[in-house]
């Protein structure tokens, strides 16, 4: 790592500055306790900077993002600001130009039940019973979401609309490598997501990515269409490690662990280019509801830094650290209020960072 690695950090809106701060607690510990020399520097995106500068993506904040090795972030939106058109929210207005700017094309989506938490899931305990981790990376930029679409009325009056599913060979061929890497560092496995029977741009996906397996003898490749895979990840998540996918498919699988894994406030979330700059946030939103009670779960904003560590700056030791401390955490009963039982008591917010902190520095 270079002598100083500096950090975007981007609270947003909602609960994004409450579980940032406690965010700050375990940087702080980490430039104490290892010497890492961190800058942070603030900027404001989504419904605050509308607020305070008119758009949500400020000249000063990208140009603050530009300058950063890294970028933060907390989340972003909120009801105040729904009703302005779409180029103008906080979502569409800031945070997905944000990630088109800096070709954030790969999304990394950990989705951890830990064996305290199994209970939380819906689904049953003896398919559960020793927790899963399953890490599903998503192409980001290209796909259904980027391609030609429209609404339209025809010359009949009969209105149909269309959207196009495009990707190019390259698009395929960086996120496949992308994530045979990973999988190198993992268990050795990737399921590849498709509907090759039916799309013409999954069958390039499905011939690219078995072409790309063949620089990866070590990683064991199959390959799931995505109704059948939706159904296996809810019969045995645990037969599961690397999931790759489609823009769309990811978005739907992604989604689909969160739920399984209990409470989306556990779930951290990576977007990365390919000089590995990241965008690291949590997989939640901003959670206006539970805004300034103190309640809220800053575990996923805590892992997002434990991605940071592992994939910006290469630190997988101290990454592997933040995740044992939060399972500690959790072994020792410690509960904020979405993953607490009805009959137990919970802590907040400030709480929980204290208490994960504490873990990391007693480790250190």
């Amino acid at each position: 790592m270079k002598n100083s690695f500096c950090i975007a950090v981007l609270p947003g809106d909602g609960i994004g500055p409450e579980i940032m701060r406690q965010g700050y607690k375990i940087l702080n510990i980490l430039k104490k306790k290892y010497f890492l020399n961190i800058i942070t520097k603030e900027y404001d995106i989504g419904g605050i900077a509308i607020d305070k500068y008119g758009c949500p993506l400020p000249q000063k904040t990208l140009l603050g993002c530009q300058q950063s090795d890294a970028i933060l972030l907390g989340s972003v939106g909120g009801p105040k600001w729904q009703t302005l058109p779409d180029n103008q929210q906080p979502e569409k207005g800031g945070l997905l130009p944000l990630r088109k700017h800096f070709n954030l094309f790969a999304n990394i989506r950990p989705s951890i039940l830990y064996p305290e938490l199994k209970q939380l899931s819906p689904l049953k305990t003896k398919i559960v019973d020793s927790g899963f981790d399953i890490l599903c990376i998503r192409e980001l930029t290209g796909g259904i979401y980027f391609g030609n679409s429209d609404r339209k009325t025809n010359l009949e009056l009969k209105e149909f609309a269309f959207d196009t599913e495009l990707y190019y060979a390259f698009e395929i061929e960086r996120i496949a490598k992308f994530a045979f890497n990973i999988a190198q560092q993992r268990n050795k496995k990737i399921v590849s997501i498709d509907k090759a029977n039916v799309l013409q741009s999954s069958k390039l996906w499905r011939e690219i990515v078995e072409s790309i397996s063949i620089q990866y003898p070590d990683v064991q490749l199959s390959h799931l269409y995505i109704d059948n895979a939706i159904m296996q990840i809810i019969q045995n998540p645990v037969a599961f490690d690397v999931i790759l996918c489609s823009n769309l498919f990811g978005d739907i699988i992604s989604d689909e662990c969160a739920a399984l894994s209990g409470s989306i406030g556990m779930l951290a979330s990576a977007s990365l280019n390919i000089n590995n700059f990241g965008l690291y946030e949590p997989a939640g939103g901003s959670a206006p509801d539970i805004q300034n009670k103190n309640i809220a779960n800053p575990i996923a904003q805590i892992l997002s830094i434990a991605l940071l560590l592992r994939y910006s700056m290469k630190l997988n030791v101290l990454s592997n650290l933040i995740y044992s401390c939060v399972k500690t955490a959790l072994q020792k009963g410690y509960r904020t209020f979405d993953i607490a039982d009805c009959s137990k008591d919970y802590i907040s917010t400030d709480h929980m960072g204290d208490i994960i902190a504490q873990l990391i520095s007693k480790e250190a």
